[in-house]
């Protein structure tokens, strides 16, 4: 039974700048190590792993074989997985977390939380993070909690007590419903002609919103704790409800949904903050985070005539 040997990493390097550059002398260039100490390492490596690595004879450039080609694919995982941690290792040094959760709010455009965690990950690969998506309270629940380092809340953070916010943006929730439900037939809406229907609402569990109603109108109500399953309800006519405009764009433009024009019932405001805990500021790649959510947030358009919800 054969047993190779253990290459070291540096070993491994020469391999894969001469795959990389083509030959021993350019290897040599980019490692800035003479031909030699290439040529030896290599060898070495050959001799560690009882394998030709590179056919030398009858070419002026290297070729790498077949035994070469099948350990490439490893070699070149090892070498990154050395870098990942060094630059980890690096991160904690310098004060970078090495994970972070956080919260958002469900009413947070899709496309916004998509943008910033594209450019996290690239500004911050060795940041692992923990997305969640929450409801209502439970975005300042958890941050309270310790389950959420950072999060982006809608407008019941205001006035927590321990949680710091700092103004995030908003947008503009409207009133829906499918086209065949009676209030969306409805050429003109009465005033109070909502409370004879149902509306669905959204809730959650937090001890933030226990016991309170947000927007709520009708005395019947179905209560959803998901967004997503609101939105498909809406759409089958079960009732009508509030929701946030960039998300039913496309309804609205389809005919799926209608917006509902209620004298007493426009919709409104609704507004995200960033929060985080006074006592547990967040490090350098999750103040970054927040600043992003921030800076986007300044350029919502902001709408006259609606109320705060």
């Amino acid at each position: 039974m054969n047993n190779p040997g253990t290459p070291t990493l540096d070993q491994l390097r020469i391999f894969l700048a001469i795959v990389d550059t083509g030959s021993f002398a350019a290897a040599g260039r980019r490692l800035n190590r003479a031909v030699s100490v290439i040529s030896y390492g290599i060898s070495n490596l050959e001799a560690q792993l009882g394998l030709t690595l590179f056919e030398r004879e009858g070419t002026r450039k290297p070729q790498v074989t077949a035994a070469g080609r099948a350990l490439l694919a490893e070699a070149r995982g090892i070498s990154l997985g050395i870098d990942r941690l060094r630059a980890k290792v690096k991160g904690l040094l310098d004060g970078l977390e090495a994970e972070i959760d956080l919260a958002v709010d469900v009413m947070l455009p899709a496309d916004r939380l998509g943008r910033v965690l594209r450019a996290f990950a690239k500004k911050f690969p060795t940041v692992q993070l923990h997305l969640h998506v929450e409801a209502l309270g439970a975005i300042t629940e958890m941050v309270l909690d310790r389950k959420a380092i950072v999060g982006i809340s809608g407008p019941l953070a205001a006035g927590v007590e321990g949680v710091e916010c700092v103004a995030a943006g908003a947008i503009v929730m409207v009133p829906v419903a499918a086209p065949d439900h009676p209030l969306g037939r409805m050429e003109r809406i009465p005033p109070v002609a909502g409370r004879d229907y149902t509306q669905l609402v959204l809730t959650d569990r937090s001890r933030f919103t226990e016991g309170q109603d947000y927007s709520v109108m009708s005395p019947t109500t179905w209560r959803l704790a998901d967004l997503g399953a609101k939105h498909a309800l809406l759409r089958e006519g079960v009732g009508w409800g509030n929701m946030p405009l960039p998300l039913i764009q496309s309804d609205l433009a389809a005919g799926t949904l209608v917006q509902l024009a209620m004298p007493d019932y426009p919709g409104g405001i609704y507004r995200f903050a960033g929060v985080w805990r006074r006592d547990t500021p967040p490090g350098p790649a999750a103040s970054w985070l927040l600043e992003q959510f921030v800076e986007l947030g300044r350029h919502d358009a902001e709408a006259t005539g609606l109320p705060e919800l």
